[in-house]
């Protein structure tokens, strides 16, 4: 064996040793700090990096990225001294690699524990209700107080946010209940809107109906009332078209009588007064009638203005002869007329007493009279 390989490889391997030694190549977003004989030296970045070999070496690496930070839930009381367990999950970035290496000995314990005492202070100040609502502000308060505090260890909070605000069991059941009464609350609001509503309109549309009805009514007795007077005024006009005299209106007028007094709704019934001239009228139509077989024209207009003269003690009865037969077919009429009026007054009161309603006294004659 050559006696010079042995000397040749010895100085090919420091050579290569010294090469891995003075070369460094770091990584994209990757920070090193580098320490000669102990010191700090520099920082080296990303790419091909070059140091002393056994005089320097690398202290930390770093990720200059954007990291997550999830703690544990911590336990905090509010104003109202209630403990609550608060989750907060942090957003930070490397911004100075040498101070986060030299300026504090373990950053997220740091960041960790500043989390919890500002979250204390910050709750301390609040109640449960404001706690649990007031999260957007809790979270700008921690990001203030450690982007303050860790800005001289060369780290950046980006921001902080509550994950989870875990009450007592005791709080949740009272919360749950809360809730359950809140949303009954609301529905049984709603059923009653909705019920006050659907009686408005039940009422609107019974309103509209009647209004409907009463229109639909007073138009039937418009045109009832129109028609009643239309057949009257052709009555009247047939009456007078035929020159109808008083004695046929008085005969009509005595067949009205016992259709007046059979009404149901009628109690008791007034004689008129004009019944006398009713009588009377009717008692010259049968005189007239008979007079075909009597005694002359003369003689009728004699007996007729004789008969129309009142008498002192009869004030309004017809006088006639005795042996007259005129008279007596007068009187005969007559009193045929009067007992006809006599005996529906007798129906109608009785039927006024069958239904229980006692006669008024003095509205009416007596029965026979």
């Amino acid at each position: 064996m050559d006696p010079l390989v042995i000397p040749i490889l010895v100085a090919a391997l420091v050579v290569v040793f010294l090469v891995a030694a003075t070369v460094r190549i770091v990584p994209q977003a990757r920070r090193y700090n580098i320490e000669r004989f102990g010191r700090y030296r520099r920082t080296l970045q990303p790419g091909l990096n070059f140091v002393l070999p056994v005089a320097d070496r690398v202290n930390t690496k770093l990720d200059v990225r954007e990291q997550v930070y999830s703690s544990d839930p911590k336990p905090v009381i509010t104003e109202d001294n209630l403990v609550v367990n608060i989750d907060t999950v942090l957003y930070y970035q490397i911004t100075d690699p040498r101070a986060a290496a030299y300026e504090v000995a373990d950053y997220l314990h740091a960041i960790d524990q500043l989390t919890v005492t500002t979250l204390r202070n910050v709750i301390g100040s609040m109640d449960l209700e404001g706690t649990l609502t007031s999260r957007e502000e809790i979270n700008a308060r921690l990001r203030a107080v450690l982007d303050d505090a860790t800005g001289k260890w060369g780290i950046r909070v980006n921001r902080v946010e509550i994950k989870a605000i875990d009450p007592p069991n005791t709080i949740k059941e009272a919360m749950e209940k809360q809730m359950r009464a809140e949303r009954d609350k609301r529905a049984a609001i709603l059923h009653a809107e909705g019920e006050r509503q659907a009686k408005i309109l039940t009422a609107e549309g019974t309103k509209q109906k009647d209004i409907l009805e009463a229109q639909g009514t007073q138009q039937a007795m418009i045109l009832r009332a129109d028609g009643e007077s239309k057949a009257v005024e052709l009555v009247f006009q047939a009456v007078h078209r035929n020159n109808a005299d008083a004695k046929v209106l008085a005969y009509k007028y005595l067949e009205t009588l016992p259709d007046l007094a059979r009404s149901d709704n009628n109690t008791f019934w007034v004689i008129p007064g004009e019944l006398t001239e009713a009588i009377r009228t009717v008692t010259t139509a049968f005189g007239d009638r008979a007079a075909g077989t009597g005694p002359p024209p003369g003689a009728r207009r004699e007996d007729a203005t004789d008969a129309d003269a009142p008498d002192k003690d009869h004030v309004g009865a017809p006088e006639v002869e005795v042996n007259s037969t005129l008279a007596l077919d007068a009187v005969a009429a007559a009193d045929e007329a009067a007992k006809q009026a006599a005996v529906a007054v007798s129906d109608a009161k009785a039927e006024a007493e069958a239904a229980g309603e006692p006669r008024l006294p003095g509205r009416g004659p007596e029965p026979g009279g």
